[in-house]
């Protein structure tokens, strides 16, 4: 924003510079240059910004899923909401449209696991959880588990559990 308001302010001195050079004043014209240089120099960073704020939205879908933490959606802008909704959704037909008819979750693996099956903590209720074989698990605050990997990976990011390691 203090970007964006200086930049209103030297555009705004360039525009009366410059009918005054209009005019005549040709000394005026090497300070209305090195403010359109500051201009240019002031876009590139705001430019430069958003961009990495898109980026650091873009890998949150990676991290945390489709549903955001409210502490992080809190920080968001409504067009930086908008954007989020949309690569979701986006990146949602591009995974059903992969892996034949369930489709492919490629959010799943991040890193190549090095086991199938990994011991987790609950760090809160959670209520019934269903495994593929068509078990269900009971996910209470403070129980230990011996789960799919594949099946925890996405309430592990959303800190319903914890990984327990050895």
């Amino acid at each position: 924003r203090q970007a964006l308001e200086e930049m209103r302010a030297l555009y705004e001195r360039n525009q009366a510079d410059v009918s005054e050079a209009k005019s005549g004043r040709t000394d005026l014209i090497f300070l209305i240059r090195f403010r359109h240089c500051c201009l240019l120099r002031n876009q590139r960073c705001v430019v430069a910004y958003l961009y990495d704020r898109l980026l650091r939205i873009r890998a949150l879908r990676w991290e945390y899923g489709s549903v955001l933490p409210n502490a992080i959606h809190f920080h968001m802008s409504a067009e930086e909401v908008e954007w989020f909704n949309r690569y979701k959704k986006s990146l949602a037909t591009y995974m059903r449209s992969v892996g034949g008819e369930e489709g492919l979750d490629l959010t799943q693996d991040i890193k190549p696991p090095k086991s199938l099956y990994i011991e987790v903590r609950c760090l809160k209720d959670y209520g019934e959880f269903e495994i593929d074989d068509g078990t269900t698990v009971l996910l209470k605050k403070n129980s230990q588990h011996f789960l799919p990997r594949w099946k925890c990976e996405q309430l592990i990011r959303q800190g319903v559990l914890e990984h327990v390691l050895s």
